[in-house]
């Protein structure tokens, strides 16, 4: 019987060379991606009313799901749950605008008509495409979304985050140890 004994230098991170700490960042790029990254997106998509079932990063870059309530309550889920400075915030005031002009314009086209003839405003009916630009733009908007949160967790700097919080060790070669 014959036993081997093995002995490895174990480094941290900001002990490696800077060229190894270097080859390290770009060898690991897909550290922080190598699993279902986009489920935080996804569920805060849901929790305004927002399906996302898919989307393309690449070539395609679209994203693409089903509204699961209607735009209106989305439209007021955003305004509520997102803050000012959120691209989606900006839309939603922008759609819900839109839809209040269309409704008073609706409205007084509609004046002098008898009650017989009055019909409630439809957005389906009467302005379809505020419904379906305003679904485009949130599906955009969560597109650009997944894009930055794909960009940052692939960065140096969320990296390295994921290095110190983990309290990896190194070869000397820079492979997780």
């Amino acid at each position: 019987m014959r036993e081997d004994i093995k002995i490895t230098k174990v480094y941290r991170f900001e002990e490696l060379s800077e060229e190894v700490q270097e080859e390290t960042l770009a060898r690991y790029f897909d550290l922080n991606v190598s699993f279902e990254w986009w489920e935080n997106v996804c569920e805060d998509a849901k929790t305004i009313g927002v399906g996302i079932e898919s989307f393309d990063l690449d070539r395609g870059s679209d994203c693409r799901g089903k509204f699961l309530q209607d735009e209106l309550d989305v439209a007021e889920n955003v305004l509520k749950d997102h803050g000012k400075d959120c691209e989606t915030y900006t839309d939603a005031y922008e759609f819900v605008w839109d839809m209040a002009v269309a409704e008073n314009e609706y409205r007084t086209d509609m004046q002098g008509a008898d009650d017989e003839n009055q019909v409630e405003f439809d957005a389906y009916y009467q302005r379809p495409e505020l419904l379906s630009d305003f679904q485009d733009t949130i599906f955009e908007d969560y597109r650009i979304i997944l894009q930055k949160e794909y960009d940052y967790l692939t960065s140096e700097e969320a990296i390295r985050e994921t290095i110190d919080a983990n309290e990896y060790e190194f070869t000397e070669d820079g492979r997780i140890y």
